[in-house]
């Protein structure tokens, strides 16, 4: 079973940026897309970004796009997602998520594969 680890996470000023990683390892990724959610306390699991593994095309939420990028590089099964502008309320633990069974890749349910999660805390 492949695993996904991500890594980049971390305490930043307002304004600033960070790339979060994820990287796969133990098998053969398969899947139709990657993506990041994330999940403030309190709140839902929410989508972030998505990229189809094949033609690279990319999805964001609409209250993020402008700020946030996500990229991949194939073959290094590498995901990346550089944030910049950060902002208080972008605070949350980002989780990269894989094996999508669909292309209905803004909602968690299309993805089997999760990483452990990686904190994001933006200072004001």
């Amino acid at each position: 079973q492949v695993h996904l680890v991500e890594s980049g996470g971390g305490l930043v000023q307002a304004g600033g940026s960070l790339r979060l990683s994820c990287a796969a390892s133990g098998g053969t990724l398969t899947t139709y897309a990657m993506a990041w959610f994330r999940q403030a306390p309190g709140k839902e699991r929410e989508f972030v970004a998505a990229i189809t593994w094949g033609r690279g095309s990319t999805v964001y939420a609409n209250s993020l796009k402008g700020r946030f990028t996500i990229s991949k590089d194939n073959a290094k099964s590498l995901v990346y997602l550089q944030m910049n502008s950060l902002e208080p309320d972008d605070t949350a633990v980002y989780y990269c998520s894989g094996g999508a069974t669909s292309s209905r890749v803004t909602v968690p349910e299309t993805f089997t594969s999760w990483g452990q999660g990686t904190q994001v805390t933006v200072s004001s």
